[in-house]
């Protein structure tokens, strides 16, 4: 059968129909026999196995037990009545139980003659009871067995209440295997057959839909997440192959004099081992002829910014120009101010281009980029409009890039004739099973330890009765001569709430520190970006010794000698937000604190964050356990969420599967880069089919 069959709409699947077809589709998105197909059951029920009633448990699931009613009797309750059998077997007695047709009931049931009963179990003392059981005469389901493994499919409400029910469901995708009669062309090569002891195509998709036992459907499942996870891999691999085959780099082939001599006599403290195998893995990148596209990972205050300059250096030996795009203006003066300082007395031009630069600077900015006299362009989205040219742009630095659409990087591409070697930056750890899947186009390099000097921050979880002890805490703090964060939360669909608890928290702050002893700022959404920035910068500089925010402050502003950040209502952060905010402070020397306020009332996953929190410092750890409890479209903010459209894998849980998946595609790639070999004519068929389908794709960045 050809892959062509399955794209036949559903309407003409029998038994589906026009109003079928439409519910299908605007439920679950079931377009095609492939989309039915590849609507996998989420669980089954087991009916190949019989338990004994000694062997129950109490852990709410459904169970198949052969045994006899020995007694029937009605109890009255507080509304109407519930018949009650007792039900025997070799090993013990349970209740069956019902609250409805119980007169039906009563009349049909025969005593002492055996039946199944299959049905959820609960326990009640130290008596199990099955409500409203499945029920047939042992003689019966003899008779009718037929599928042993009952498979539950996703569904809607809505979907229930228009009759489509599961049974449903699962006929018509019993249908379809009539209608192709079960034959599906194999997508996967005989060696990854052989090698992985995987089933046929045609055997995993009858054993997702209507596994015989246990074995036989994980067998299924394996083959399947194997094959979706291989698929996405060989893509990303091939995408970057092409990149690096197509898209030629400019060749740095000088390590010179700025290089050189910002590493001789300007670098303010020796480098970690991290950032020197980072600056190692780029120095091959843009000596090579291909372009580069590397992604560095590193956590807050790692040493990213002298990585990043140190490459813009290597630019500048090789006479070509670098700049650095950040998301806010108060990042790419932050950025800006840094550098400067690192350069000190080099002869190195630089200067800083955002939407509050005068229109009279910003001209001889813009000469100066073109004639070439610029070395180096730190500013924000300004950088990309088309009056900034560049008279050779040869390394292009974009911090934060989730903040940043496609089409924005693409018009930094079109800067120069041959496009500038990209380095991306992020704060933002990326577990790296999510890295392999999001980012498996781009090089990673990760810089993961702490500059020497820099103590870890002691992080403490308070309850809101704790207030006082908090408050006496900052105090002590501040006659250090310490500053402090106290941050609140921000969620977008109840800005006048959060408004209101902060101006609510700004009060009891204020009554509490009064002036004169204390000056406080205060930063929110609502404020002009001018104020924002007066705000700001007085606590940059010092003369406010509280800064009160929402979570705008949540990237930037470097103020080394701010030593504790509180978090208030810390249960309404996810975790990844809770440590870019811990990282404002821990930039100085001195002893930082993070100190998480929460209510008494807390969630399971609110536990869990909390936890994490005081446990460990490291970002990788703490994206991974982000990733176990929110998934991985979460996790990429909104513009990126259902990222991974997976049908059946899961890159959390079968992540074992997803390390595989890569190590085989890089095989197949490296051996027959083309999927031209014979043996390779189902995989290169497939990927063709996939590469069709936008829905799978779109989303590699």
């Amino acid at each position: 059968m050809n892959s062509n069959f399955l794209q036949t709409p559903i309407v003409y699947l029998k038994g589906v129909g026009p109003n079928r077809a439409e519910l299908l589709r605007t439920e679950l998105g079931i377009e095609s026999f492939q989309d039915l197909l590849q609507h996998y059951p989420n669980r089954y029920l087991d009916k190949t196995q019989y338990y004994k009633i000694a062997q129950l448990k109490d852990s709410g699931a459904d169970v198949q037990i052969l045994g006899k009613i020995i007694h029937l009797k009605t109890v009255e309750q507080k509304r109407g009545k519930r018949l009650v059998a007792t039900f025997k077997d070799e090993t013990g007695q349970m209740e069956l139980v019902w609250f409805r047709s119980q007169k039906w009931i009563r009349e049909n049931l025969k005593l002492n003659e055996p039946y199944v009963v299959f049905g959820r179990v609960n326990k009640y003392g130290s008596i199990f009871s099955m409500p409203h059981p499945e029920m047939e005469l042992q003689k019966v389901h003899q008779a009718g067995l037929k599928i042993s493994m009952q498979p539950i499919y996703p569904s809607t409400e809505k979907l229930a209440n228009s009759g489509i029910t599961n049974r449903i469901v699962s006929k018509l995708v019993q249908q379809l295997f009539i209608e192709t009669k079960n034959q599906f062309p194999e997508t996967l090569s005989l060696v990854l057959l052989e090698e992985l002891k995987l089933i046929s195509k045609s055997e995993a998709l009858f054993n997702i839909h209507f596994p015989k036992n246990q074995e036989l459907l994980a067998k299924a499942q394996f083959r399947l997440k194997f094959e979706e996870l291989f698929y996405v891999q060989l893509q990303l691999l091939n995408k970057k192959a092409v990149r690096k085959q197509k898209i030629k780099g400019l060749a740095f082939d000088q390590v010179g004099a700025s290089f050189n001599q910002f590493f001789k006599n300007h670098l303010p403290f020796e480098l970690t081992n991290a950032q020197k195998r980072v600056i190692k893995e780029i120095r091959n990148d843009l000596g090579s002829s291909a372009q580069m596209n590397r992604l560095l990972q590193g956590d807050v205050g790692s040493g990213k910014t002298i990585v990043a300059l140190m490459c813009m250096l290597l630019a500048i030996d090789n006479n070509y120009q670098a700049c650095l795009m950040a998301p806010t203006e108060i990042l790419a003066n932050q950025h800006y101010n840094g550098l400067k300082e690192l350069l000190g007395e080099m002869d190195i031009t630089i200067e800083i281009l955002t939407g509050s630069v005068k229109k009279s600077v910003r001209k001889g900015i813009h000469e100066r980029l073109e004639n070439g006299e610029l070395n180096i362009l730190v500013g924000t989205h300004a950088l990309l409009e088309d009056k900034v040219q560049f008279q050779n742009l040869g390394l292009a630095v974009i911090d934060e890039q989730h903040r940043f659409g496609v089409a924005q990087r693409s018009k930094l591409w079109q800067k120069n004739e041959v496009p500038p070697h990209i380095l991306v930056m992020t704060a933002t750890p990326i577990p790296r099973t999510l890295a392999m899947s999001l980012y498996g186009d781009l090089d990673i390099s990760v810089i993961d330890e702490l500059p020497p000097g820099r103590k870890p921050i002691k992080t403490v979880h308070r309850y809101d009765a704790n207030r006082l002890k908090v408050f006496q805490f900052i105090k002590d703090e501040i006659r250090k001569g310490r500053q402090v964060y106290i941050v609140y939360p921000l969620i977008q669909e109840s800005e006048a709430l959060d408004y209101k608890d902060l101006m609510d928290g700004y009060e009891s702050i204020a009554r509490d520190f009064p002036l004169p002893d204390y000056q406080i700022s205060i930063v929110h959404g609502k404020m002009k970006p001018a104020d924002k920035d007066y705000e700001m910068e007085r606590f940059v500089k010092g003369e406010t010794q509280i800064m009160v925010a929402t979570t705008v402050i949540e990237v930037g502003v470097n103020v080394p000698n701010a030593s504790v950040m509180i978090i208030e209502s810390a249960e309404r952060f996810g975790l990844s937000q809770l440590h870019q905010l811990r990282g404002r402070v821990g930039r100085g020397a001195e002893q930082s604190f993070c100190i998480l306020m929460t209510s008494h009332k807390l969630s399971s996953d609110a536990k869990t964050r909390l936890e994490t929190m005081v446990r460990t410092n490291d970002g990788f750890e703490i994206a991974e356990v982000d990733l176990k409890l929110r998934g991985p479209g979460d996790l990429m903010g909104t513009q990126q969420s259902g990222l991974l459209n997976l049908k059946i894998a899961d890159i959390v849980k079968d992540n074992q599967i997803l390390k595989s998946a890569r190590y085989y595609a890089i095989q197949v790639l490296k051996d027959d880069p083309k999927m031209a070999k014979p043996e390779n004519i189902g995989i290169r068929q497939a990927y063709i089919n996939l590469s069709k389908d936008k829905a799978i794709w779109g989303y590699i960045s």
